[in-house]
C-alpha cells in the first residue's frame, strides 16, 4: 500500500477540496491519416496501442481495434491496472518492459516526444514505434480514425461503425453520453464539495433515465447497428456496478435495475469484440487502489457476482443487426484474451 508522503502516492490527485471535477480535455492533437498531414501516415506495423484494460477510454480502443480486425495492422501493449502519479506502467511483461517498445512506463513515450510534457500521461496513446515517440492520446478522435482511416487494413466483413448517414446523429448523442455519464460518474466520484456531487448526481441520473427511455424501444442507440455511440456507452455501463455505483457514489439505483439499459449492456457483452475485452479484477483494482482519495485503505471489494452478466437479455426481440451487412470478429488473438478467472466468459 503506497502512503501519503511517498512521491508516488496518488492521494490529492484527484479530488479538489471544494470545488467540482472538471477534466483536462486537452490531449496531443497530431492524428495518423492515410494522407499524412501531422507526418504520421497509415502504415501497417508501424503504430503500437498502448491501454489498459482498466480504463474505460482505452477499453474503447480495444474493442474498435477488435470489431474492425486491426490486430494485424496495429500492435498493443497492455498496461497494468494500477498506476502511481508517474504513470500507467507495464508492469504485466516480463521484466516490466514493454516488449516491443522496451520501455517500463508510457510516460516515456510521452517524454520521447515531449521532453517537458505538462498535462497528464494518459492512455489510450497511439506510439510511433520506430522512434519510440507518443503520436496521440486524443481518445475520441483514435477510435474514429480506425474507423474513417484506417479502412485498407479493416478484416474482411468489418462492421460500419460511423457510417456515414448517421455520424451527425452519432456525434450528437456521444456528447450527450460523454458529457453526462462517461464523464458524468467521475464528475460524482471526484466531487470536493457536496454541492458539487449533487449537482453531479442529477446529472447522471438524469442522463441515465433518457438512456433507459431511449433503449426501451430501439436495440442499438443509432439506428439499427452497433455503432460508435454504443462502444462509447458500453465502457461506462460495464464498471457501473463494479465500481461506480459504490466508489464513485452513483448510487441511486445499480444498472442491474434499469430494465432495458441493463438488457442493452448483457446484449453488447455478450456480442464477441465486447464481453471478450472487459477485466472484472483489473478494473476494480485500478479504482479502488489508484484513487488514495476515495478509498484510502485501497481495500477491494470481493463482489459483485459476474454470472448475470451471461443471463439471456432478449434483445433480438427488438429487431437489429448488430453486424449490419458485416460479421462478428473472431477469437480473441492468442495473447490477448483476458484470463478466464477475470470474467464470466470462457475464452472466445
Amino acid at each position: 500500500m503506497s502512503n501519503e508522503n511517498s512521491e508516488n502516492s496518488t492521494a490529492g490527485a484527484y479530488v479538489t477540496s471544494g470545488q467540482e471535477f472538471t477534466r483536462d480535455a486537452n490531449y496531443i492533437a497530431t492524428r495518423i491519416t492515410r494522407d499524412g498531414a501531422d507526418g504520421y501516415p497509415v502504415e501497417a506495423g508501424r503504430y503500437r496501442l498502448v491501454v489498459a484494460r482498466a480504463c474505460p477510454w482505452a477499453n474503447r480502443a480495444i474493442i474498435v481495434r477488435r470489431l474492425l480486425g486491426l490486430e494485424d495492422a496495429i500492435s498493443m501493449g497492455v498496461c497494468g491496472p494500477t498506476h502511481d502519479r508517474r504513470s500507467w506502467t507495464f508492469d504485466l511483461d516480463p521484466g516490466g518492459l514493454d516488449p516491443v517498445l522496451q520501455i517500463p512506463r508510457i510516460q516515456d513515450a510521452y517524454f520521447a516526444r515531449f521532453p517537458d510534457y505538462p498535462r497528464g500521461i494518459t492512455v489510450p496513446a497511439m506510439v510511433d514505434v520506430p522512434t519510440g515517440q507518443v503520436v496521440t492520446n486524443n481518445y475520441p478522435q483514435i477510435t474514429l480514425d480506425f474507423s474513417t482511416e484506417w479502412v485498407e487494413h479493416h478484416r474482411e466483413g468489418a462492421p460500419q461503425l460511423y457510417p456515414e448517414h448517421l455520424r451527425e446523429e452519432i456525434d450528437e448523442v456521444a456528447l450527450k453520453v460523454f458529457k453526462e455519464v462517461n464523464n458524468g460518474v467521475y464528475r460524482c466520484g471526484f466531487a470536493g464539495s457536496q454541492e458539487a456531487y449533487d449537482r453531479a448526481y442529477k446529472r447522471l441520473f438524469d442522463a441515465l433515465d433518457w438512456l433507459e427511455e431511449r433503449l426501451t424501444g430501439q436495440r442499438f442507440l443509432v439506428g439499427d447497428t452497433i455503432t460508435e455511440a454504443d462502444v462509447r456507452l458500453f465502457t461506462t455501463l460495464a464498471r457501473f456496478d463494479p465500481v461506480y455505483h459504490g466508489h464513485f457514489k452513483c448510487n441511486r439505483q445499480k444498472l442491474i435495475e434499469f430494465p432495458a439499459l441493463w438488457a442493452y449492456a448483457r446484449d453488447l457483452f455478450q456480442t464477441p469484440g465486447f464481453g471478450d475485452t472487459i477485466d472484472f479484477d483489473h478494473i476494480k483494482r485500478h479504482y479502488y487502489v489508484v484513487h488514495e482519495d476515495i478509498n484510502p485503505t485501497q481495500i477491494v471489494p470481493a463482489g459483485p457476482g459476474l454470472a448475470n452478466w451471461l443471463t439471456p437479455h432478449h434483445r433480438e426481440q427488438l429487431g437489429g443487426r448488430p453486424f449490419g451487412d458485416g460479421t462478428p470478429p473472431g477469437p480473441v488473438r492468442e495473447g490477448e484474451q483476458v484470463p478466464a478467472e477475470h470474467t464470466p466468459l470462457a475464452r472466445l
